[in-house]
């Protein structure tokens, strides 16, 4: 079945996740020289990209364990779950014909076929860790490249079909959960400042989503002009600047209100133990207090964790999912609030060893 093959837990023990950086990813764009990009290309010249990645693709070693499939394959559920689980864009999702993708066992390298670009190279993992998951990048990218003439221009670098990802090509973000900054209406701040280092912030799913539950997706701008190491320095720096503000915001939170932040997160508990009806949105904002109640050690830390797979979970399509049929928004509201009852049944009552003024 195509759930089992996509979505069964990874196998292993997950490392200890990073408080405030969710995950990291670096994506890399790349085209076929003798091919237009997707958005020109014509049928016929799409079905040939599409086979001849899925060929090349099959021949590189970090993808040898691997399941392979063409978008057009799978049904609307399937793509929204991908797209929810940051497996494959919402572009690719939407596409026509002659959509592909390739994603490995443990689901931390995934390739997309025919999205904007010919293709989008992606590797995930927990925490911040650019070190690993740019060498993971990399070497994908040269077994790639062995079986297939990628088009580059020695001025410009790689060729892509938007002109700002031309040079590198590369997109490299971490998803971080800022609900001090939130709180303490010093977001904005953040946004400008670091727009101004050629640095994008968006919101979950990426660019025109809001950001429900506080949590944000931190990326390049810039691909053009700097190599991958500088790149990745600068976002580094950024990032390393944005956690210490972050932390700044919730100490200043608990020390100037604390009593008003630990009802909000006691409100929140009590709307996820009691709620018959809850939107995503709001289950988000909710679900962001119980993981902002963990780092500050007011639960356990498994609740951390626990909020962090029901940030996915709480979306449309996994809650379509759960209940094995289609179902109207309406019912996905009631199903999503049985779920968030069961989880946090036997939440315990929060340690506030340390007084609250």
């Amino acid at each position: 079945m195509f759930h089992d093959l996509f979505f069964s837990k990874a196998k292993g023990r997950a490392p200890k996740p990073c408080p405030i950086a969710l995950s990291t990813r670096v994506r890399l764009a790349r085209n076929l020289r003798e091919f237009p990009f997707p958005g020109r290309a014509q049928s016929g010249q799409k079905k040939a990209v599409l086979s001849k990645c899925m060929e090349a693709l099959e021949k590189v070693k970090n993808l040898k364990t691997s399941t392979s499939v063409e978008l057009d394959e799978l049904s609307e559920l399937d793509k929204q779950i991908l797209v929810e689980r940051h497996l494959i864009s919402l572009e690719l999702s939407q596409s026509d014909e002659s959509g592909g993708l390739v994603l490995s066992d443990d689901r931390s390298c995934s390739v997309m076929v025919n999205e904007e670009d010919h293709l989008r190279i992606q590797v995930l993992s927990n925490g911040l860790n650019f070190d690993k998951v740019w060498k993971l990048a990399d070497s994908l990218d040269s077994g790639i490249e062995s079986s297939l003439d990628y088009a580059f221009d020695s001025q410009l670098g790689f060729l892509t079909a938007c002109p700002t990802n031309l040079g590198t090509g590369m997109r490299a973000s971490v998803m971080m959960h800022l609900p001090g900054l939130v709180m303490s209406k010093n977001m904005d701040k953040v946004i400008n400042a670091v727009n101004h280092l050629g640095i994008a912030v968006r919101g979950l799913f990426g660019e025109g989503s809001d950001a429900s539950g506080s949590i944000f997706q931190i990326s390049n701008q810039q691909t053009l002009g700097e190599s991958e190491s500088a790149i990745l320095e600068r976002l580094q720096d950024t990032l390393e600047n944005i956690v210490h503000q972050e932390k700044m915001a919730r100490e200043k939170l608990m020390e100037d209100d604390g009593l008003r932040l630990v009802d909000k997160i006691c409100r929140a508990i009590g709307t996820l133990k009691h709620s018959h009806l809850i939107q995503s949105s709001e289950a988000m904002d909710h679900l962001s207090l119980i993981r902002l109640a963990a780092d500050f050690e007011f639960l356990p830390e498994k609740f951390r964790a626990l909020a962090d797979r029901m940030f996915i979970e709480v979306q449309p399509g996994h809650v379509q999912l759960s209940a094995g049929k289609p179902i109207e928004p309406g019912e996905r509201d009631r199903l999503r609030a049985d779920t968030l009852r069961k989880e946090f049944l036997r939440i315990p009552q929060l340690n506030l060893d340390a007084q609250v003024d």
